[in-house]
């Protein structure tokens, strides 16, 4: 191409993907696994919350594989960056490369290069661990050869670059890999190390707030929620985070033998998987957008970002009968599942399970939390109500945080009435809810309270509940039949 720029030219740019809508009332935290020998620094992606605002943060960070059922983590982001385009999303990724247990050793084998290239055929390997000899000389990376993930990270290209070994053939290569099989429920969970004060697994939701300045909206672990030992961990996780925050979290009933393999069994399943506080959301089967297949909590989470951010970031409109763009609903083989309106509403809905039918195009559908029926109280039977709860009740102690350890007088009290409650009448005003009014009640501050510093303020609000029955009664009006036939 001529360096000297006389007249006129064009050239063509790859097409730019719509920029991902953004929000934080449904901000999803995801716990597994990722193929972070692709990622940018490996030492860096494990057991630490990253937030990635497209798919190329998820990739820098972290890799990206379509094997979801290896590297779980890969799901969600693909559903949420790439089929709803809705960003910031939490990643936590479980599989480690300092930890023994997910490493596989790969012995010293030979390697054939032609024309200064080798392909070292061996998956999931960590480039810095590659040793590569040629006869008596380990050779060195950068200066004597470079190596290279293939796209799909299942070999490596070794590619000779010095000109003391660009000729040579026969090299001996040695490696570690990571190994995602070895990664059990137990690293998912994770812990508190007391010597070390290292957290890993689902302990890791507490590092979210301090260390991004995010507050969590959904807990979810596609691929290892159905298990029951990780589904009550997960709904433990959702209340008291930092001492102060709710949030929710969508769980997978297991869509296979162990599980539900029809539509059925599901309310079983969801006892035997332990499903059951208001702020867990029971889904079943999984999904499928063309032949990738996703575990259904990835897609319900991406659901609900996605449409909180179109609701202004407000939590306060039903998901429920919402499109999804899926093109199916199968079981863990792949077999695909035809649920209709009344097999959805009478052995899923009316048990707290959220599913999908195909009505003019796929549709979340159910309004009911997991801890339905067992409670019919309207804040933890609705899923709409119980996340603006949630939400709500955030909002209030991130805003009057401020206010703590400031002089108990009345101007502080009136300050965060009057404050709130021109928030709540905007809520109201803009058909969030129906009724937002806070009150500073001295049956619920005695003295005693207030002299240990205690101050209570009490908040009535009334989020509006799903329009989830509309009845259409029909009579047949004898008066206007006789009336077009000229009768009296």
């Amino acid at each position: 191409m001529s360096i000297y720029k006389h007249g006129i030219n064009g050239r063509e740019q790859s097409t730019s993907l719509t920029a991902p809508i953004t929000g934080s009332a449904g901000l999803q935290v995801v716990f597994g696994t990722a193929p972070v020998h692709l990622a940018e620094d490996p030492a860096k992606a494990a057991n630490t919350p990253i937030v990635c605002y497209s798919f190329a943060d998820f990739t820098k960070a972290l890799g990206y594989s379509d094997d979801f059922k290896r590297f779980t983590l890969c799901q969600s982001a693909d559903m949420s960056f790439r089929v709803y385009s809705v960003a910031p999303v939490i990643f936590v990724n479980v599989l480690d490369p300092a930890n023994e247990e997910h490493i596989t050793e790969n012995q010293e084998e030979s390697v054939t290069a032609s024309g200064g290239v080798a392909v070292y055929a061996k998956d999931c390997v960590l480039l810095s661990s590659i040793v590569v000899k040629s006869g008596e000389d380990t050779l060195k990376a950068g200066e004597d050869y470079t190596a290279e993930h293939s796209a799909d990270g299942t070999s490596v290209t070794i590619t000779l670059i010095s000109e003391a070994h660009k000729g040579d053939t026969d090299l001996k290569i040695s490696s570690k890999s990571l190994n995602p099989e070895a990664v059990t429920e137990k690293d998912i969970i994770g812990g508190y190390d007391a010597k070390t004060g290292r957290e890993t697994g689902l302990e890791l939701i507490r590092q979210v707030f301090p260390k991004l300045g995010l507050i969590p909206g959904q807990i979810i672990a596609p691929g290892w929620s159905h298990k029951p030992n990780v589904a009550v961990a997960i709904q433990a996780k959702t209340t008291g985070i930092n001492g102060s925050f709710d949030c929710s979290a969508f769980i997978d009933i297991a869509a296979n033998d162990d599980g539900a393999k029809v539509y059925t069994d599901c309310k079983q399943a969801k006892e035997k998987t332990g499903i059951s506080s208001p702020n867990a959301f029971a889904v079943w089967p999984l999904v499928a957008v063309g032949s990738k297949v996703y575990y259904f909590s990835a897609a319900a989470a991406a659901h609900m970002a996605y449409n909180d951010a179109q609701d202004g970031d407000v939590p306060f409109d039903g998901h429920s009968n919402q499109s999804m763009p899926i093109t199916a609903t199968v079981l863990e083989d792949g077999t695909e599942v035809y649920l209709d309106q009344e097999q959805a509403n009478d052995m899923l809905n009316a048990n707290g399970i959220v599913t999908a039918i195909n009505h003019d195009g796929f549709r979340l559908w159910g309004n009911n939390t997991s801890a339905y029926p067992s409670t019919t109280d309207p804040k933890d039977r609705w899923i709409s109500v119980r996340r603006f709860f949630n939400w709500d009740g955030n909002n209030f102690i991130r805003t009057y945080f401020q206010k703590v350890d400031r002089p108990a007088n009345k101007r502080l009290i009136q300050s965060i009435i009057d404050s709130q409650n021109v928030i709540g009448n905007g809520y109201v005003a803009r058909d969030y809810c129906a009724g937002y009014r806070v009150e500073f009640r001295e049956d619920e501050n005695p003295a005693t309270s207030l002299l240990d510093g205690h101050l209570t303020v009490h908040t009535f609000l009334a989020p509006y509940v799903p329009a989830e029955y509309i009845e259409n009664v029909r009579e047949y009006d004898i008066d206007a039949l006789t009336g077009a036939l000229g009768g009296e």
